[in-house]
This record gives structure tokens, C-alpha cells and sequence, in this order.
């Protein structure tokens, strides 16, 4: 499994997702943390693919997940700030 920092990875996206077509995982990482990982599309995965045409009418199908408490999002930013 490789790591690819965002700016890297957005140099490099072709070299990487060659990777991934050979079966390697790739995690997308914001400075040190973990944000994202590439891995080779499965068709057994549980995925939607919407079309085009019929987006608009199929996303707002798509429900929201629901928040187990209310987030302060001033108070996360300030924390995640500081913690660099």
C-alpha cells in the first residue's frame, strides 16, 4: 500500500491510478492524515452510477446521513487548527 500526499498525487494521477489498475492501493494523505484511498473498482462493490441525463432527479433521492449530535463547526475548525 502506498501513500501519496494531495499535491503529489496531483502531479503524478496517472502514474498512480496505473497503479491501482494492477490491484495496489494508494491512501490519499492532507500533510500526515489519511484523507482518502484509491483501490481498484470492484463491480460486486454496492455502488450507484448515475447517469448524466438523469442526475438532477436521482441525487435528490440520495439521503443525507444523519449527524449522531450537533456539530459546532466553528469550535471543530478552531481545534483542528491548533493541533497542527
Amino acid at each position: 500500500m502506498r501513500t501519496a500526499k494531495i499535491a503529489e498525487l496531483k502531479a503524478n494521477l496517472s502514474a498512480y491510478l496505473a497503479e491501482v489498475r494492477k490491484g495496489e492501493t494508494v491512501v490519499v494523505c492532507d500533510r500526515a492524515t489519511p484523507i482518502a484511498r484509491l483501490v481498484p473498482f470492484d463491480e460486486t462493490d454496492d455502488l450507484t452510477i448515475l447517469s448524466a441525463v438523469d442526475s438532477s432527479r436521482e441525487i435528490r433521492k440520495i439521503k443525507a446521513p444523519k449527524l449522531q449530535k450537533a456539530v459546532d463547526i466553528d469550535k471543530y475548525l478552531a481545534e483542528s487548527r491548533t493541533d497542527k
